[in-house]
């Protein structure tokens, strides 16, 4: 079980990747899978994490290769939805361990890409 807080699996040391834009949430551990080789151009097996979120953004599955199996993880929200990416230029995205907090949590985020770079620098 995922648990993003300190008990569970323990991924700080797992690669995070979110599949920006929607996803059909029909796909089964095999769909996806095939979804994270032929867009991704990654291996499923590497033990990452893999996300997915549907065109409503109120469900999201994450695919996990545990070393004799693949975990497919489902979250339903009964109200709301999640502040996911569309799709641009990149098909995919890294998250830190952080990052996908904030995201479960309800923080947007595209919010990372959105720093203006200091034009007027010195040191004081």
């Amino acid at each position: 079980m995922i648990n993003i807080y300190g008990s569970g699996v323990d991924i700080a040391h797992k690669k995070i990747y979110l599949a920006c834009g929607k996803t059909d949430m029909r796909k089964n551990i095999n769909g996806l899978a095939e979804i994270v080789v032929n867009t991704f151009k990654l291996d499923p097996f590497s033990g990452a994490l893999f996300m997915f979120c549907n065109a409503s953004r109120d469900r999201l599955k994450i695919l996990e290769w545990d070393g004799d199996g693949f975990w497919l993880h489902l979250k339903r929200l009964e109200k709301g939805r999640f502040k996911w990416p569309a799709m641009g230029k990149d098909a995919t995205m890294v998250l830190t361990p952080e990052e996908l907090a904030y995201l479960l949590g309800g923080t947007k985020v595209t919010l990372k890409f959105q720093r203006r770079e200091v034009l007027g620098r010195r040191i004081s």
